[in-house]
């Protein structure tokens, strides 16, 4: 089983727990966007992200200052250097050596500048989401750059896993970069959803982190298979059947 995330904007480069690591397999494809960043002044940085002025500022410096090869002195595993609310859920700061093991294997993090990131893949500190429109070598957008890539990738994944199913646990922002007509394994999309005046709605901030805690449990329950997540509650979410379909896990909460 593959189970995917998001990154996170937030990010903790402090020491790191462990020195177990690896490499991010699509670096050179890394590379070919940081040297287009790297052309962007402050303004140019803005406008493409929408953001202020200072965390413009903050990215342009990350991009120049930006070099292979990773090492842990000047990067940190993906795992432990996202935070944010997802993260929060996740809570890899307290994993065993198998937990890292078995998270290596089987979770995934799409990334706008590393394509597809494993558990403990360095990363440098970055900001570019995948639904960014840069303009690279013909492709308009990340989503063009990317291709097949990601989805080449986490088809070999899958079969190395040994497991059928690939459970989506990312935004949809992100997991628009992964082609779903060419996954070889059965896809399950998950959603979290609470009762608000009789309604069962997606409330993004709680879903967040439900999203991170659920990967937590099938990390901590070594869950191999879509199915087996049905007897999971994350973060107060139990599954509804009534809800749910097939290929599509509801879990609501009151």
């Amino acid at each position: 089983m593959i189970i995917l995330l998001s990154p996170a904007k937030t990010l903790d480069f402090s020491d790191s727990k462990t020195t177990a690591h690896s490499m991010p397999r699509l670096l050179a494809d890394s590379n070919r966007l940081v040297e287009n960043l790297r052309q962007k002044s402050v303004e140019d940085i803005k406008k493409l992200m929408k953001v202020s002025d200072k965390i413009a500022e903050l990215n342009v410096n990350r991009y120049r200052t930006f070099e292979t090869p990773f090492q842990l002195d000047n990067a940190k595993q993906a795992i432990l250097a996202f935070k944010g609310d997802v993260y929060t859920g996740l809570q890899a700061d307290d994993f065993s050596a198998e937990d890292f093991e078995f998270a290596q294997r089987h979770l995934r993090i799409l990334s706008g500048l590393y394509g597809v990131l494993r558990p403990l893949d360095l990363m440098q500190a970055y900001r570019l989401e995948m639904g960014t429109r840069l303009p690279q070598n013909g492709s308009k957008n990340l989503y063009e750059f990317w291709d097949n890539k990601i989805t080449d990738l986490l088809n070999t994944d899958l079969e190395t896993s040994g497991g059928e199913d690939i459970v989506n646990l990312a935004s949809n922002e992100y997991f628009k970069s992964v082609q779903k007509s060419k996954l070889t394994g059965n896809l399950y999309q998950i959603d979290f959803k609470e009762n608000r005046d009789g309604k069962y709605k997606v409330i993004a901030f709680n879903a967040k982190k439900a999203r991170g805690v659920m990967a937590r449990e099938i990390i901590k329950h070594r869950i191999t298979k879509a199915e087996e997540l049905k007897s999971l509650m994350a973060y107060n979410y139990q599954f509804n059947e009534g809800l749910s379909s097939s290929q599509n896990l509801v879990f609501t909460r009151d």
